[in-house]
């Protein structure tokens, strides 16, 4: 499926008019890959920059990119507070918009790439959406659906699996959540 030159992409605004609790500041910066690599690294170095939006809204530094063709087709970051929605999670918000950008739901060329291991709703929802791939970061114990917690993705009967790799910039995510929860921990009531 060809992927549109120029796809325009926005950022779900925050559908509360409820004031935000200050973020923490945020020590670390936006990466600035170079275009000409676009490889997996490039791609989380997106969703890492997601996950700092996310973080400077308060909400917990996640970030999604959705890749197609080469080309960004969706892009997300945790806006649960923001939204009060528990749905609203960078996977989730990135599907959305890859799904519009394209005009299908199957998104059987792209990849998924997030800084912490989707949850299983996410990863419900990446399996429903036919990513040939999705890449994560950060492994999560408790709550992950790929493998951290168990594994969406190995349940006898699904008509769908994907590709799953983990690790990709697993330190500098890792970095950047522990930091967050530890800052906020420290912040005053």
């Amino acid at each position: 499926m060809p992927l549109v030159k120029s796809i325009h992409i926005h950022q779900t605004p925050p559908m509360t008019d409820r004031p935000i609790k200050n973020a923490p500041d945020c020590p670390f910066s936006k990466r600035f890959p170079s275009q000409l690599i676009r490889d997996d690294v490039f791609f989380m170095s997106l969703a890492y920059n997601e996950a700092i939006n996310a973080w400077k809204q308060n909400e917990v530094p996640i970030g999604a990119i959705i890749e197609c063709n080469g080309e960004v087709a969706g892009k997300g970051f945790n806006q649960v507070e923001s939204n009060t929605d528990p749905t609203a999670h960078a996977e989730m918000l990135a599907i959305t918009q890859a799904s519009a950008a394209l005009k299908d739901w199957r998104l059987t060329d792209a990849t998924l790439y997030v800084t912490k291991e989707p949850c299983p709703m996410c990863s419900g929802a990446s399996i429903l959406s036919r990513f040939k791939r999705v890449v994560f970061a950060i492994s999560d114990p408790k709550m992950g659906g790929f493998g951290g917690a168990y594994n969406v993705n190995d349940y006898p009967g699904m008509n769908h699996t994907l590709s799953i790799e983990k690790g990709v910039m697993e330190e500098e995510c890792k970095q950047l959540i522990q930091t967050f929860f530890r800052l906020k921990r420290d912040m005053p009531n």
